[in-house]
């Protein structure tokens, strides 16, 4: 972990390093991905099976053995535990109406001379939602995604998720049947990637593709991008944390861990100006690690792309925190929304001591599919927009055209384009 003071004379250095936490080596998958692509735009189904054979240890005999039944989904539904069923029902009606708030509106205005401009909103026809599967599934990514498509208005949605051992997630089925997704199939990775962006026998071809995933699924999607919309090249959890003296050290250090224990290439971040606060955290991440099943993931983490960082003040913190732009961003201090004008990048902020990341991660309504490595800079969190797009509306009366349109003549006409020029002054009357 790096442990360091911002007047350290090796600040500098430790800091850059931090700041290119988010580069994934793609160069070194990118060969692997591209013939993963090929192979299933080329061979298609037959492809996918023998991906599936070779990645998830076990062969479809059948092209319908790549969908999972909605019987399945059903019956993995009804047979959930009452809390958890009701968790997410929680989860589920919370994300739905922070979502539906976000809905971008068609608007139109009208000038007096009789122009009519104006924007029309409208979803894309189908959407493919890759969702991280096998053992370690999580239902809330189904959740974080399909809502919003759901939302957005998207008549076909899909979804891919690998299966080892052709053992699908009972949870991940259960929040299917809760979402009413009825398109899921059984396949994971760049293949899965390739499948929605191109189609096969069995998989549609989609418009946009969302998702988190490996480096493999990330590079996938940097790949496809073009022939479908994607919604970001995400890689590494990560958490970044603003802390004043107010702040419990305990807390801090659980906080972190939290992002640590997601993988080992995950990023947790503390910037204090408080060298006791930042002392004390140290020592409550030891505490903590000797407490948790994944302590072997979380250390490696911690140890390798942990940082606590001590600030002259708050205002150099927030200046360090602006540049690093976290993922999720918490702010432990005693007035968090005083500096919330100050925070220009982040992909979500957590504001007040009783505000854990987690909190955003299942039940408190915003997308937890946020901008990684720094992205958080120009990318923001899926939303409903991402499954949206825009279209222009212009009309024009004959006033209209008549009092600009010999300014569009004469732009055209330098511009070198006699068609253009001629298309407008033939509606010109004098």
């Amino acid at each position: 972990m790096i442990f360091t003071n911002s007047k350290s004379s090796n600040f500098k250095a430790e800091f850059e390093e931090l700041l290119g936490r988010g580069r994934m080596d793609m160069e070194h998958v990118s060969a692997i991905v591209a013939n993963i692509i090929s192979e299933i735009r080329s061979n298609k189904n037959q492809a996918l099976k023998e991906h599936i054979a070779k990645f998830d240890k076990w062969t479809p005999e059948s092209d319908d053995e790549l969908r999972i039944s909605t019987e399945s989904m059903e019956k993995a539904y009804k047979n959930l535990d009452k809390k958890l069923k009701s968790a997410l029902h929680l989860s589920y009606d919370r994300i739905k109406i922070y979502h539906e708030k976000q809905k971008p509106r068609s608007w139109f205005d009208d000038e007096p001379n009789g122009t009519i401009l104006g924007q029309r909103v409208t979803p894309v026809d189908s959407a493919g939602l890759y969702i991280p599967g096998g053992k370690a599934a999580y239902p809330s990514s189904l959740l974080m995604n399909v809502i919003p498509a759901q939302v957005a208005g998207v008549e076909n949605i899909v979804v891919c998720t690998p299966t080892p051992n052709n053992e699908p997630n009972e949870l991940l089925l259960a929040a299917c049947h809760l979402c009413g997704v009825s398109q899921v199939y059984k396949v994971g990775g760049a293949s899965a990637i390739a499948a929605m962006a191109y189609g096969t026998q069995t998989i549609p071809k989609v418009d946009v593709i969302t998702g988190p995933g490996n480096i493999f699924v990330a590079t996938a999607k940097k790949m496809v991008f073009g022939d479908v919309n994607i919604d970001m090249i995400a890689g590494p959890s990560e958490i970044g944390i603003l802390a004043d003296n107010s702040a419990n050290p305990s807390h801090m250090a659980i906080d972190m861990l939290s992002q640590a224990e997601h993988d080992e290439m995950a990023s947790s971040i503390l910037i204090t100006p408080s060298q006791k606060l930042a002392d004390e955290v140290k020592i409550e991440i030891e505490n903590w690690l000797k407490k948790l099943p994944r302590e072997a993931i979380a250390r490696k983490s911690i140890e390798e792309r942990g940082a606590i960082i001590v600030a002259a003040d708050m205002e150099e913190a927030i200046t360090l925190m602006n540049q690093i732009a976290p993922e999720h961003l918490e702010v432990a201090t005693m007035s968090p929304f005083e500096l919330l004008p100050l925070i220009k990048h982040a992909g979500a902020i957590f504001l007040g001591h009783n505000t854990p990341e987690a909190i955003g991660d299942y039940v408190a309504g915003p997308n937890h599919t946020l901008p990684t490595g720094g992205t958080a800079k120009f990318y923001s969190p899926l939303g409903v927009e991402n499954f949206m797009k825009k279209t222009s509306i212009i009309s024009f009366s004959q006033r209209a055209i008549n009092e600009i349109g010999e300014e569009c003549a004469l732009i055209a006409n330098i511009e070198g384009l006699t068609a253009h020029e001629q298309s407008v002054r033939v509606r010109l009357k004098k």
